[in-house]
């Protein structure tokens, strides 16, 4: 059987026990994320237990459970099972979010929608329209009098995740350079230093979003998605990020280097917009290996070499392709990244997310994090929008995690 609830509106719902869809039709230009939060009755979130997200797909109590986003046709979707028989103590409401992670903002999301299933019930849900708003609140379940009760809510946010933190008790603190909501880095991360425990009350950052991670140290070959969370790996004197593709087009490897000090080095064979050529940068620090574009094998790769020191905080390696040098999409040709420390351990991050769109150009498989107790590694899987031969931007987020911003750095020169 099939319902319509109206914004505003509530139901009881037949069964404790279900799920809620979020679907809408994908753009390279957005990238959605839903996260949950675990509520009581005063709209506020417990502690780091409180919040259902990629890095934290699972309650402790079995009251939520996200499930992977799949594609389906030109749709996305998100999923995330309920069973509030289950609820902690304390806790009486579930809200289930969205965060527009490019801050391109909902009103660029087309056919969004959602649906709660229970039993053989299933309740749509439907929107109004929004403008800029990149942070929504799309629906509450909430037992009310020993009953399972859902709210259709659809309220919007300007401030993306950070107002979603702040209607729910996490909290951030403001930062006058940092004004847009964080991008998908921040809640997809945990702290820079995984052998401290954060927690709300203890660290007033906006990584008081993300709960406590416990980062696994990984050895061995390691295959990584997006969605999944970060791995370290020891930290060697000399790792690799290896790019392949199959043989067909031609791509460019090059770096992004966050520093110390706050600046970005481009490490590149060929330059940007003010930014000119820059095979190595630090004294090998970070260093390009050279275009392989003569490879006559099946498959082509490029090479970035990593002697990391204290001064470099983070590397971003990117995959370009321009109309310039052969365009091809980076899911036909099969484009993965290769992190290896030569000391039997290596991470993989394949674009199993891209489509067949020929005018995407540059993609960001992770970002690598330099610590003390090792490198921290991130799939982001990024993608610029259509037609863009702009670089990717870092900067450093609130959380002290570097942030990667795509299509607003220099545009590529002509090759």
């Amino acid at each position: 059987m099939n319902q319509f609830l109206q914004m505003g509106a509530n139901v009881v719902l037949s069964s404790p026990k279900g799920n809620v869809t979020v679907s809408y039709e994908i753009s390279n230009s957005i990238d959605i994320s839903l996260t949950a939060f675990l509520l009581t009755d005063s709209g506020k979130v417990q502690g780091d237990s409180g919040i259902i997200f990629y890095n934290q797909p699972i309650s402790s109590s079995g009251v939520a459970t996200l499930i992977p986003s799949e594609q389906v046709g030109n749709t996305k979707v998100h999923k995330i099972n309920f069973d509030m028989s289950k609820v902690p103590e304390g806790i009486t409401k579930i809200a289930i979010t969205l965060t527009e992670d490019n801050s391109t903002g909902f009103s660029n999301v087309k056919n969004l929608k959602a649906e709660i299933s229970t039993d053989n019930t299933i309740i749509q849900l439907t929107p109004s329209s929004f403008t800029n708003e990149n942070g929504i609140v799309v629906v509450e379940l909430y037992l009310r009098n020993g009953q399972t009760k859902a709210r259709s809510i659809w309220r919007g946010f300007n401030s993306g995740l950070e107002g979603l933190c702040e209607n729910y008790g996490v909290e951030v603190e403001n930062d006058e350079q940092n004004t847009h909501s964080e991008p998908k880095t921040i809640l997809k991360q945990s702290s820079i230093e995984p052998d401290k425990t954060l927690t709300v009350s203890e660290n007033k950052h906006i990584q008081n979003s993300v709960p406590s991670i416990s980062l696994e140290k990984v050895k061995g070959q390691i295959n990584l998605a997006k969605g999944q969370k970060p791995v370290i790996i020891d930290k060697t004197p000399e790792i690799t990020a290896t790019v392949s593709w199959k043989t067909g087009t031609d791509y460019d490897i090059y770096a992004l280097v966050y520093t110390k000090d706050g600046k970005q080095i481009d490490v590149a064979m060929f330059g940007a917009e003010g930014t000119p050529p820059l095979r190595s940068f630090g004294n090998g620090a970070v260093e390009h290996m050279g275009d392989i574009r003569g490879n006559n094998g099946s498959t082509k790769t490029e090479v970035i070499k990593l002697r990391l020191n204290n001064d470099i905080l983070a590397v971003v390696p990117v995959v370009y392709s321009a109309q310039s040098n052969g365009t091809g999409s980076f899911y036909r040709y099969k484009v993965s990244m290769s992190i290896d420390n030569h000391d039997g351990t290596s991470v993989t991050i394949v674009a199993k997310n891209a489509n067949n769109n020929d005018r995407i150009y540059s993609c960001v498989p992770g970002i690598l994090h330099n610590t003390h107790d090792g490198i921290i590694i991130s799939p982001l899987e990024l993608y610029s929008t259509p037609n863009s031969e702009f670089r990717p931007k870092l900067r450093m987020g609130s959380s002290n995690m570097v942030e990667v911003i795509m299509d607003i750095g220099p545009m590529n020169d002509y090759k």
